[in-house]
């Protein structure tokens, strides 16, 4: 009898995606921010220089934080492993210890 295989699971829960798609607006925006700054400038003002780019650094740490955060909302089990066989009274035979082997002795030097 073949047991049916697990349904496969995603690595990204609802948060993951959530997480995803800010980021993903955020990077919009920051790029946006930098084409269209202001007309008069041509995107060499606050909003061109430093605001776009703050919005890029913080949506690619969100989208970091996407991949990386774990949703609690997925579970992990155990992969199902092969029933054991019941042991015998038969005992298995002995380990030896594990012995570190011994230095060699430092090599000795006469002078002439």
């Amino acid at each position: 009898m073949n047991p049916t295989p697990p349904a496969p699971r995603f690595a990204f829960g609802p948060r993951n995606f959530r997480l995803m798609w800010i980021g993903l607006a955020l990077l919009a925006i920051g790029f946006i921010t930098m084409m269209f700054g202001d007309k008069e400038n041509y995107g060499e003002d606050f909003v061109g220089i430093t605001l776009g780019p703050l919005l890029l650094v913080i949506g690619f740490g969100i989208e970091f934080a996407a991949i990386m955060v774990r949703d609690k909302n997925l579970v992990v089990t155990a992969p199902i492993s092969a029933p054991v066989a019941p042991t015998s009274g038969i005992t298995p035979p002995p380990v030896a210890p594990v012995v570190a082997p011994t230095p060699a002795p430092a090599p000795t030097y006469k002078r002439p």
